[in-house]
């Protein structure tokens, strides 16, 4: 009797065990150990059914910011199949969301600067069509004070001048496209400065197809540049740049192949 008891208990813990593995809930333990994880990711992602941390995710940025107004990252999550959106996100940023990237046409695949105010976790939450969410994570130490910082460009009398120009050129061969747009990008934090930002932003065909689309929040790095992946030879002979910021200006512009101009 006592063998078949303790059977039975063997087989239910490990019946529980089973059954947490396959619980996306019971295994969403934060690698960073980070204390605002879950109180952002219910404010930026709701409270998914299907939720996890997951390796496939590859965040890539250094270990320290050297520069706290620009900041490099590269979020690849290629690895995902059928993705929806990432967004990527601050832990103990004074404004966390970063920004939301909808691949479209394109890889999963996004090489961006940012803004950090002190060190702190960084989050590409990745969402697939059928609705699951993948997670990763990388950490970055940080002086800070880069989110109340003003923008240098008021230092130039002519900033309003190249307000919205877009620079960049396509590698058709490669399948990359890097945009640069003028644009202050300031948080409303730093004092007397509202807000002013690029909200929208995307690349078009020549018929107005998207071919990927970013919403843009504030710790994104003045003069915001993007690299976007596409698959080799998928690109057109030239690209449209379409954005707007909250004040209502409009970006415009063409990338091709060249020289960054």
């Amino acid at each position: 009797m006592f063998i078949r008891t303790a059977l039975a208990a063997l087989i239910a813990v490990a019946g529980s065990a089973a059954a947490a593995l396959d619980d996306p809930q019971t295994v969403l333990q934060d690698p960073m150990g980070s204390g605002m994880w879950n109180y952002h990711q219910k404010g930026l992602l709701g409270d998914p059914a299907d939720i996890r941390f997951d390796d496939r995710v590859v965040l890539r940025a250094p270990a320290s910011a050297e520069d706290s107004l620009n900041v490099p990252l590269l979020v690849d999550a290629t690895a995902i199949p059928d993705v929806k959106r990432i967004v990527v996100s601050a832990d103990y940023g004074p404004i966390p969301h970063i920004l939301t990237y909808y691949p479209e046409q394109a890889e999963a695949k996004l090489a961006l600067r940012f803004k950090i105010d002190q060190a702190t976790a960084i989050r590409a939450s990745v969402e697939t069509h059928s609705g699951s969410w993948h997670i990763g994570s990388t950490y970055i130490d940080a002086a800070g004070g880069g989110c109340t910082a003003p923008a240098h460009a008021y230092a130039s009398d002519d900033w309003e001048e190249k307000l919205g120009e877009v620079h960049g050129r396509l590698w058709s061969a490669s399948g990359r496209a890097r945009l640069v747009v003028d644009h202050p990008m300031d948080t409303g934090l730093a004092d007397g400065i509202p807000v002013f930002i690029i909200e929208d932003l995307s690349l078009q065909d020549e018929d107005g197809t998207p071919l990927a689309r970013l919403e843009l929040h504030e710790p994104v790095n003045e003069d915001p540049a993007f690299t976007f992946y596409f698959d080799a030879g998928a690109l057109p002979a030239s690209v449209k740049v379409m954005g707007r910021d909250n004040n209502g200006n409009r970006i415009r512009g063409v990338l091709s192949e060249g020289e960054l101009n």
